[in-house]
């Protein structure tokens, strides 16, 4: 049968797209409905016809699905930030639990996945420390905020989010108020004419300090000053700040910021690290669930206080300030100047003196200071956007050859097309966990463990010294003195096959096959220079050299 737009169709949803869609079938042909639940029988109007697919709209739930339940927030379907309102927070967990596998299977080419129970919530709703309202005018002409509606720049009028804080009402009732009484116009994207945009609030979980941004097309407000008298009664209201946006196009902040009253930052924590949060910082929306992520993310670098760590894509050095709690050395890059900016004021809040960061693209930084300057890794910690890392990064983090590489992603598409780059290349996939940053909705955060070599890139390492053909001289010290020595003496660990590299750079024979491949394509890594210069010391200490 052939179906056709504006046809009626009764199905029996029984999958779920990773758009939360639920998928029915009618006479084989497929239809995805966006607010249908797994276990749900519903009348659909299909939207939009393929040649074996379509889109449907909800019309009617028949039957409701087990899992199905009452959305708390009445602008849940209009809105479409909250895909996953109407179904169970258990089977919220199970979709993006499948989510995860499904793409690590399809696109990664992954089997037999060492997968750890997803990481849920506790407080399912007012979890969002950060939101971003668009104001504008209705059809009746009243100045409204809310979200836009899935898909469109409609907003939705909505000043009490279930996502988000309570002070949001607070922040925009007064903002509203201030606008209808002075007759300042909110901005239209049609004309690229008034003046407010967007109202850009922030709140410290932990510390309760509120932060109110007011996006303008414009350089000033009128009535500053009775604004921020009304907004000082706020509890918790630290910072106050204008960011001008004249540009026609969808980017919500620009590049200026004033200062109107109070700090330009707050400051929050995350376990016992603080960080200063300005309205340009990239921080995360949950900070209870970040407290878990960066945990695992912590638990899988498995630090003991000798390692050397780059943090890629590390924002105001969020995850760098965490891990340099446990490192030896922690390095962090981010192309934003000021996010680097905070990350160096974040390491002095909290007196960690053991980290650098550097501004640029991951992909250019880690390349230079690695060909150029002769820098390793012992672990890479790596959490990019959306989009995944370029491959040019990932070829670098091949060549520095770290003996693990801890990846959080925030997309499990693009993380499943790099893990099957890395591993196709000498890592192995060691554990996956997924964590629920985002309740209500479809995202889901990822962190993975990879080591280095697969078990059929091994070196075996033959330590039996009476093969060694060793000189006289080679026997001034043994290989786990010259190990005990560097370890002592620079806080490094170093192997055998490291040492066996360093002394044939330095003309001592060593056997012939010692610490050869067992195969001519097995990769072989090689020693870092920091190493390298700490074994030759023990070589001179030994009189070896």
């Amino acid at each position: 049968m052939e179906f056709r737009k504006n046809d009626l169709v009764t199905l029996e949803i029984e999958d779920c797209g990773i758009d939360g869609e639920g998928i029915g079938k009618a006479d084989g042909f497929t239809v995805f409905v966006k607010d249908a639940v797994i276990g749900d029988t519903v009348t659909a109007k299909i939207i939009k016809a393929k040649k074996n697919y379509g889109y449907g709209r909800l019309m009617e739930v028949l039957k409701p699905s087990p899992y199905r339940v009452e959305p708390k927030c009445e602008f849940a379907r209009q809105c479409g930030g909250c895909q996953l309102q109407a179904l169970s927070y258990d089977q919220q967990l199970v979709f993006k639990t499948n989510k995860v596998k499904g793409h690590l299977e399809r696109i990664g080419g992954f089997t037999d996945i060492p997968m750890e129970p997803i990481i849920g919530m506790d407080e399912l709703f007012h979890y969002r420390n950060k939101a971003q309202f668009p104001v504008g005018r209705n059809k009746e002409g009243k100045i409204v905020t809310g979200f836009y509606a899935g898909r469109t720049h409609n907003i939705i009028e909505n000043r009490d989010c279930a996502l988000g804080v309570a002070e949001n009402k607070e922040v925009l009732d007064r903002v509203i108020a201030h606008m209808e009484k002075y007759g300042i116009e909110p901005y239209n994207e049609a004309t690229g004419k008034g003046l407010v945009r967007h109202v850009l609030i922030r709140y410290g979980y932990f510390t309760k300090e509120v932060m109110v941004c007011l996006i303008l097309n414009g350089n000033k407000l009128p009535k500053e000053e009775q604004l921020v008298k009304s907004l000082c009664e706020i509890p918790g209201m630290t910072s106050i700040t204008i960011n001008v946006n004249k540009k026609h196009s969808n980017v919500i902040l620009g590049e200026e910021i004033r200062l109107l009253w109070g700090q330009e930052y707050i400051t929050d924590r995350i376990g016992d690290i603080s960080y200063r949060i300005s309205p340009l910082s990239f921080y995360q929306v949950n900070p209870m669930q970040t407290q878990k992520l960066y945990a695992k993310a912590l638990e899988y670098a498995d630090l003991h206080g000798q390692e050397t760590v780059w943090d890629l894509y590390c924002g105001i050095g969020t995850i760098s300030l965490f891990l340099a709690q446990k490192a030896k050395f922690v390095r962090g890059v981010e192309i934003v100047p000021a996010a680097i900016e905070n990350a160096k004021e974040n390491a002095k809040l909290n007196g960690l003196e053991n980290t650098e960061f550097f501004v640029g693209k991951a992909e250019e930084v880690l390349p230079r200071e690695y060909k150029k300057n002769g820098v390793y890794a012992d672990v890479i910690v790596v959490d990019p956007p959306r989009k995944g890392c370029d491959e040019t990064l990932l070829e670098t983090m091949i060549e520095m050859n770290p003996e693990r590489i801890v990846y959080v992603s925030c997309d499990s598409a693009t993380l499943a097309r790099d893990l099957k780059y890395l591993c196709e290349r000498g890592y192995e996939l060691r554990k996956v966990c997924p964590v629920d940053q985002f309740g209500m909705t479809v995202h889901v955060e990822t962190v993975v463990l990879l080591s280095q070599q697969k078990p059929d890139d091994t070196i075996e390492i033959d330590l039996d010294l009476d093969e060694l053909d060793a000189t006289s001289a080679e026997l001034k010290a043994t290989y786990q003195e010259i190990k005990d020595y560097v370890l002592k003496e620079s806080g490094l660990k170093v192997s055998s096959l490291y040492i066996s590299q360093v002394k044939r750079k330095c003309g001592i024979e060593v056997g012939e096959n010692y610490n050869l491949p067992k195969s001519e394509n097995a990769r072989v890594p090689q020693c870092p220079k920091e190493k390298e210069d700490a074994i030759k010391a023990a070589l001179k200490y030994y009189a070896m050299i």
